[in-house]
């Protein structure tokens, strides 16, 4: 289960950094309404999961499903570019993330 709450606070994160570019520099008020409700959500989940998972392998995780959340909506919705090496590096931090999850704890 604490893994779930994780992954929500990081797809809150994607929200966050997604209403931030909306919000025109916080000049238009749904967006920023939208990215300071994303920001307390997200940060309120990672803390709930950090109280029983590793502290640092729940940021790291975080942190990894916020960037490649993000990178995906850029890409999706900004046309940011998405080119191979780009695309190969989202493809490392995805395994780098799992990897965390999947030996977090393991003492090996």
């Amino acid at each position: 289960m604490n893994w779930i709450i994780l992954i929500i606070a990081g797809l809150f994160e994607v929200g966050f950094t997604t209403c931030l570019k909306f919000s025109d520099n916080f000049s238009n008020l749904k967006w920023t309404a939208g990215f300071l409700a994303c920001i307390v959500l997200s940060f309120y989940f990672l803390n709930k999961a950090s109280q029983t998972l590793p502290m640092g392998t729940a940021y790291a995780v975080w942190t990894g499903i916020g960037a490649v959340g993000t990178v995906i909506v850029g890409i999706l919705y900004f046309e940011e570019p998405a080119n191979f090496w780009r695309l190969f590096f989202i493809a490392t931090l995805i395994g780098s993330v799992l990897g965390l999850k999947f030996f977090a704890g393991s003492g090996h």
